[in-house]
């Protein structure tokens, strides 16, 4: 977890955001405010990874995405501001206070009637989608949640995501502590899931050093 971009000093920081990133005034005001007032800003991704994410929607042509992991809704505005009217994101988060603080400046953008949020743990939400008589079909999906459910989130959006669509995985450097000999459950768990996605043949893959590390892929 990490708002800023793994490997990448201030000095260079400032300079990508400055020459990188078209951050709206309501993304900035809703990142700075977190920052400031939430003990687990470090949850909220940076602002080239927001610039990318909304790139992908885009390019992928995306007018339905699924969101694992919402907190304060920053990844989903840049997403939301990406989308096509009719766009819509299905925001998956166990917090209401915190996707509640997110709220306010989706509304101030314009895209509040593109968010919908479901609070609940993911799996039970996926899972339901996944038995109901007519389940959802995504463009895009981006996880971002709790990192010993990974392997589940990703195997209920390969049900989820068409062929063709985009699923992002986020936090997959983990601050580098991936090396480590020593490795905490998390840890171990998106060790876990990198080693299972690389001899995935379901999927086209690419691991990004995008933020905390992304790793991309295209549903077969």
């Amino acid at each position: 977890m990490s708002n800023h971009s793994l490997g990448l000093d201030e000095a260079l920081t400032t300079y990508l955001r400055n020459r990188g990133v078209r951050e709206s005034n309501e993304a900035r005001e809703l990142r700075e405010v977190t920052l400031a007032e939430n003990e687990w800003s470090r949850m909220q991704i940076s602002p080239e990874q927001g610039a990318f994410l909304s790139l992908m929607v885009r390019l992928t042509g995306a007018k339905r995405i699924v969101e694992i992991g919402t907190f304060t809704g920053y990844s989903a505005l840049w997403m939301a501001e990406a989308l096509p009217a009719d766009g819509k994101i299905e925001a998956c988060d166990i917090s209401e206070e915190w996707t509640s603080f997110g709220r306010a400046y989706w509304e101030k953008a314009g895209v509040s009637e593109k968010i919908q949020t479901h609070i609940a743990p993911a799996l039970e939400t996926l899972d339901a989608w996944i038995e109901s008589e007519n389940p959802p079909v995504f463009d895009m999906a981006f996880i971002d949640a709790d990192k010993e459910n990974y392997e589940g989130y990703f195997e209920a959006c390969l049900k989820l995501v068409r062929p063709g669509g985009l699923i992002a995985v986020d936090n997959v450097l983990w601050g580098g502590s991936v090396l480590d000999e020593e490795k905490d459950e998390s840890t171990t768990a998106i060790v876990q899931f990198n080693e299972s996605r690389t001899h995935d043949d379901r999927v086209h893959l690419a691991m990004t050093p995008i933020g905390d590390g992304l790793t991309l892929c295209i549903v077969k």
